[in-house]
């Protein structure tokens, strides 16, 4: 049975000589689907990567490079990887707006105009006494209040992309004089559904990205270099549509996109090793530290029944967390927790399923339905009824290039090794 909060603290009273190592809702390490960097983190490790020995070395340097698109279905942690990205530039003392989440509908120029101003202040551009500075954060500052309408009701002055690539660029500079980088990152990207205003918004990006500047180096000559501004986009693949189908190559000249897929199980076995190994550090009733550990067994238990998910690493970690009381997390209060967590591993699923259109989640279905050595295009062409099997390519390279689902080979596997999981055993009914 799970154990509440309440339950798994022990009372010193009954251990008047022992200092208490208890699991508590505020010792937990584990946070499924609250968008924040997790304290136990896993894989992902060339995105970090990405940022630490690419991109942000290169912005330093001058040299040119591309804003990052980082998409994926529901529960792959793309936006806690950039959190995460975004936590460490501000560690090295690099200006980061906040996490720009765009609601369904909502304008996106006015939330990005306000962040800007945000960077701006943090450059010292408001405290400029140049009136060419002062006018353009006005400008600014209309399209935070207007976004859109501006353009939309003919207002005078420039459009509100080229007020927000002036305000960049000023900020560019500002970057370039301290020698750190400007970072902005614009989550849930798929929800921009005004045409008008995601052209805008990515010229707006782009242009400041691809922006060169005249530079004096020693000796006197002049050089030109790029800006370090970096660039996140993050949200579901549906933007892959909205901006690399429908921008073109501009879109794909300025943002390199990655489709984020499951975690490599040995990238989560490393992510449990502190607690198998020393355990994990929480506070203990006499004003120290005690440790949580957890069983080799429980581990790899873990590791197995989240399929590689990032959402299901974490929210069965959490179960685990309030399956006992002891300082010691087993085999069966995994399982334990994970039964607690049965329906919402099962939901999250039908998420990923239920968003697909008709043709896709049907050919998923023919896939599972199938063998695994015999997960050939022209055997699930088959299996759906088409006459001809390259009726079936289009969609078998969507689900690969744009979904992250499946994995286009001899034979076709599953990339999205939850969904497999839940079309081809009992998963998440287990133990």
């Amino acid at each position: 049975m799970t154990s509440t909060t309440s339950s798994i603290t022990l009372s010193k009273r009954h251990h008047p000589d022992k200092v208490i190592v208890v699991r508590t809702s505020v010792d937990n390490p584990f946070s499924p689907g609250s968008d924040i960097v997790p304290e136990v983190w896993a894989g992902r490790t060339a995105q970090l990567s990405d940022w630490r020995d690419v991109l942000r070395p290169r912005l330093l340097a001058g040299l040119p490079e591309r804003g990052r698109t980082i998409l994926g279905e529901p529960g792959l942690g793309k936006s806690s990887l950039v959190r995460r990205i975004a936590r460490d530039a501000d560690r090295s003392g690099d200006w980061v707006t906040p996490q720009l989440r765009i609601p369904s509908g909502a304008d996106p120029l006015k939330l990005v105009a306000g962040a800007v101003l945000e960077l701006a202040d943090h450059a010292g551009l408001a405290a400029s006494r140049e009136r060419r500075i002062t006018d353009l954060l006005g400008r600014v500052q209309t399209v935070a209040v207007s976004g859109i309408a501006l353009t939309m009701r003919g207002a005078d002055g420039p459009e509100p992309f080229r007020s927000l690539t002036e305000v960049l660029i000023e900020v560019g500079r500002a970057a370039i004089r301290a020698g750190t980088v400007a970072m902005i990152h614009v989550d849930e990207v798929q929800n921009i559904t005004d045409e008008h205003a995601l052209s805008q918004l990515l010229i707006a990006l782009g242009d400041s990205i691809t922006h060169q500047e005249a530079v004096v180096v020693p000796g006197g000559g002049l050089v030109q270099r790029s800006l370090p501004i970096a660039v996140y986009l993050t949200g579901l693949p549906d933007f892959e549509d909205m901006a690399g189908a429908r921008k073109g190559a501009t879109f794909a000249r300025r943002f390199r996109t990655t489709t984020l897929s499951a975690i490599d199980d040995d990238d989560l076995v490393t992510a449990l090793q502190p607690f198998v190994i020393d355990g994990w550090e929480v506070p203990d009733d006499a004003g120290g530290t005690g440790r949580i550990r957890m069983t080799p067994d429980a581990a790899r238990t873990l590791v197995d029944l989240c399929r590689g998910e990032p959402f299901l690493f974490q929210l069965a970690g959490e179960r685990a967390w309030y399956a006992g009381s002891g300082t010691t997390i087993t085999h069966a209060q995994v399982l334990d927790g994970w039964r607690d967590a049965r329906s919402e591993a099962a939901a999250h699923v039908e998420r990923v399923l239920g968003r697909l259109p008709a043709r896709e989640r049907e050919f998923i279905q023919a896939m599972a339905e199938l063998p695994a050595a015999d997960r050939t295009l022209t055997r699930i062409a088959g299996a759906m009824g088409y006459a001809k099997v390259t009726d079936a390519g289009p969609t078998a390279q969507r689900l690969d290039t744009v979904r992250g689902i499946v994995e286009r080979g001899k034979p076709y596997t599953f990339r999205h090794r939850a969904v497999e999981a839940s079309l081809t055993s009992e998963w998440p009914n287990v133990g």
